[in-house]
């Protein structure tokens, strides 16, 4: 089975709809649209297709992350949107159970309490709608307001405690960028590096030994730096290594390079890596080269030939299934 852990939903015009609405209304008056049946399968068939073009299976979906509005204002306005995003999810799921799972936006807005909006959404999509992960923005100010906290304060300590009684995962995912400097794909980059030396830096998986962080795109740029976080680690005088630290989180393959992904599986190890394409998204592209998209992953795993069998049904389908372990647990599990 090919898993696909990173990818998004395709959003129906209705949607879009909405959101003009709600930025220009400002949350208000607060409704939710009712998009038609016919609305939903005909996009949710076109991700099907593209999922079958490439030989995907399964997709684990989850809202567009640079279009999550984490940093407009009020609050109301991402909330009513992750809500609507989620339902949708839900909706795809219900239509073809056999080819997605729900993964959560949460209502991050700016430096507001997670308790407040986000955590209320998580424990919904899980416990209501059946979803299997969720996304975590380490700055839902977007560049646009004070530096947040890191992803090792204690601030996000509440989350990672309902990620654990959950037992769901979180994707570590920037959403939009405020910045001129900042592309929001470069964004993504810097906030995942981030990200990683915050987590580790704070020792958080010695706090919550259960949780389950999954880094997207490859990690940012952590598994490319490696020789220089070995350094500061032994500058530090830690009594565990650098690599070995790295290996308590999880990543995507969502990179679209051959050469960049040997390397994250050499470093990180067959176990902590699970095969994501996000497509389609930004991977979408033809390469010249290959003559394929650039976000067509699966040859390229299959190219990589110091990789046993094993190891490549771990990265397309077991390190999936365990690390999203509701994903596939059958009714009263």
């Amino acid at each position: 089975m090919i898993i696909d852990s990173h990818a998004h939903i395709v959003m129906p015009p209705e949607s879009f709809r909405f959101m003009a609405e709600l930025i220009g209304g400002r949350a208000n008056p607060h409704t939710l649209p009712k998009i038609p049946e016919a609305s939903v399968r005909k996009v949710a068939e076109e991700l099907v297709r593209t999922m079958d073009s490439v030989g995907t299976d399964v997709q684990f979906i989850s809202p567009r992350p640079y279009l999550q509005m984490h940093s407009v204002k009020p609050g109301k306005v991402t909330e009513l949107w992750s809500r609507h995003c989620n339902d949708l999810i839900a909706r795809f799921v219900e239509l073809f159970p056999d080819r997605f799972r729900g993964v959560a936006g949460l209502p991050q807005y700016m430096d507001e309490p997670l308790e407040q909006r986000a955590i209320p959404e998580l424990r919904r999509c899980v416990e209501q709608l059946g979803f299997v992960g969720c996304l975590i923005n380490p700055d839902p100010t977007e560049g646009a307001g004070p530096t947040p906290p890191g992803l090792g304060e204690e601030f996000w300590h509440p989350l990672y405690q309902a990620m654990v009684e959950l037992d769901v995962p979180g994707l570590i995912h920037s959403a939009g960028s405020c910045s001129t400097r900042e592309s929001y794909t470069l964004k993504f980059i810097n906030e995942e590096s981030i990200a990683i030396v915050s987590l580790l830096g704070a020792k958080v998986f010695d706090k919550f030994p259960a949780l389950k962080i999954v880094v997207a795109h490859g990690g940012g740029a952590i598994p490319y730096q490696m020789g220089r976080f070995r350094s500061w680690n032994a500058r530090k005088g830690e009594a565990v290594s650098f690599d070995e630290q790295l290996r308590k989180l999880y990543f995507d393959t969502c990179n679209y390079s051959k050469e960049a992904i040997e390397l994250l599986i050499k470093v990180a190890g067959t176990d902590n890596v699970l095969f994501g394409t996000e497509k389609p998204g930004t991977g979408s592209a033809r390469d010249p080269v290959s003559g394929r998209d650039y976000d067509d992953m699966k040859p390229v795993i299959e190219s990589i030939e110091w990789l046993t069998s094993q190891q490549r049904t771990n990265i397309f389908e077991c390190n999936c299934r365990r690390v999203y372990s509701r994903a596939f647990r059958k009714d009263g599990e």
